[in-house]
């Protein structure tokens, strides 16, 4: 097996095992809660919860979003894996991407399951969750994308923690505007504008965040 794999199988293991604070379970619980208590606050109105059902798993999946972020890269930097690759001839970017595809993997498809739960909560029909599904299908790798981007910039900083939830919430707004955009459109222009968006950053992120790595390590 190739070193990338190794290090895929390594990122996952870690993700979805629980080494990292919580690994891919912590967001989707809070997925979950942000669906169950949605209902208490806005009353028990089914109208209303199926009209804006919708647009709450959208929120709810950018806010769980911020959770893993002080753990993707944090780490690793700590622990001078980043300078351990290095000497082996793994370049940052190379890290980078496949720490995105391991996060998009513990982060997206679970939040796709959480969903079904969510939408019973919220009396979402079934053409909604249909659309919400393939709006998180397409959204997630970007929410991913940007979480890893931002996890790099913040790598070095005593509060980067909260610096990079700050972050973002404004630079994954296109994306919910779109993804949440495509439940009162009809679906097919919102969701490849979400898929677009995704697309590009998961092209970005690579690049982006291994600068900002070896920055970090040099500085």
């Amino acid at each position: 097996m190739s070193a990338l794999g190794v290090l895929l199988r390594r990122d996952l293991a870690q993700m979805f095992g629980g080494g990292r604070r919580g690994g891919a379970l912590l967001p989707v619980l809070f997925f979950v809660a942000t669906a169950m208590l949605f209902p208490f606050a806005v009353g028990p109105d089914p109208v209303l919860l199926a009209k804006a059902g919708g647009g709450i798993v959208w929120v709810a999946a950018l806010l769980a979003a911020i959770l893993p972020l002080d753990r993707l890269l944090a780490p690793d930097l700590e622990q001078g894996m980043f300078d351990q690759f290095a000497v082996r001839g793994i370049a940052e970017e190379a890290v980078v991407a496949v720490r995105l595809v391991a996060h998009w993997l513990s982060f997206g498809p679970p939040l796709m399951l959480a969903a079904l739960p969510a939408a019973a909560l919220l009396g979402l029909h079934a053409d909604t969750l249909r659309t919400v599904e393939w709006g998180l299908l397409a959204g997630t790798p970007g929410l991913a994308a940007i979480g890893l981007i931002i996890a790099a910039l913040t790598v070095s900083l005593r509060a980067g923690a909260a610096l990079a939830g700050l972050l973002l919430i404004p630079l994954a707004v296109p994306l919910l505007i779109f993804g949440a955009g495509a439940l009162s459109t009809g679906g097919a222009s919102g969701l490849a504008l979400t898929a677009a968006i995704s697309l590009l950053l998961c092209a970005i992120t690579p690049f982006a965040g291994g600068a900002a790595i070896r920055a970090a390590r040099e500085g």
